[in-house]
């Protein structure tokens, strides 16, 4: 969903939201959502802002109403490595936010997006006071957990790195494609940020994705890429 296909009004309402029902933490009773809504504020960012930095004191979560964000972390050696890229209707810095802790990740902007902020405190008090948004927060965390196991079990199965990143365009197509047939998306990572998701250096990601475009797999105009999913999946399983 882009940020020009929300109405103004609704953007930043958890009421209003035609989105609601599909997601998990937005899904709330109507008191309870208005609890919520009583305590966040609306902010627009731009491209390359921060919403929080690795070991960075927690100062509360972020709701994602649109845009993208990539949540990335550094090895001791200094390595940026980005974990995900979270789309609209993710809760960002949840886990610090709730165990008082610093944030894990770095979380950047990286297409123009509007985000709830909810502070600390009292986002505390309002789990307190609402039974079923505690539920949410604990099914939240348990899916996180889930997502990342599938994560890590996948980046151990798939070997090859032309594996890794036919399989980062499948999961960045399958955000908005409706069946394995083509999908034309706009890509707002750069090679070397790919390189980051898969593990590879942007060198070998400029290579693969030539080839990838030779064998009519991709196709790729401006900052717009057209993935044909059927023949990638079909590269998976050779």
């Amino acid at each position: 969903m882009s940020t020009t296909s929300l109405d103004s009004r609704v953007v930043g309402n958890c009421l209003a939201c035609p989105f609601r029902q599909e997601r998990l933490f937005c899904n709330l009773s109507p008191a309870a959502a208005q609890a919520l809504a009583a305590i966040t504020t609306l902010n627009t960012y731009s491209r390359g802002a921060m919403l929080f930095e690795e070991g960075q004191e927690s100062k509360g979560l972020f709701i994602l109403c649109s845009g993208r964000v990539k949540l990335s972390a550094s090895s001791a050696a200094g390595r940026t490595v980005i974990l995900r890229v979270a789309e609209t209707g993710a809760v960002l810095g949840l886990e610090a936010t709730v165990s008082r802790k610093p944030y894990q990740t770095t979380a950047e902007i990286i297409e123009t997006s509007h985000v709830n902020f909810v502070p600390r405190e009292p986002y505390h008090r309002f789990l307190r006071e609402h039974g079923e948004a505690a539920c949410r927060v604990a099914e939240e965390l348990s899916n996180a957990q889930q997502e990342l196991f599938s994560e890590l079990r996948s980046a151990k199965l798939v070997r090859r790195t032309e594996e890794k990143l036919a399989k980062f365009l499948l999961a960045w197509s399958g955000r908005t494609a409706a069946n394995d047939g083509e999908d034309m998306v706009r890509l707002t990572l750069t090679h070397e940020e790919i390189g980051q998701i898969i593990g590879a250096s942007r060198e070998t990601v400029t290579r693969l994705l030539a080839e990838l475009k030779r064998k009519q797999l991709i196709q790729v105009t401006g900052s717009r890429m057209l993935v044909r999913r059927a023949a990638l999946k079909n590269l998976l399983k050779t």
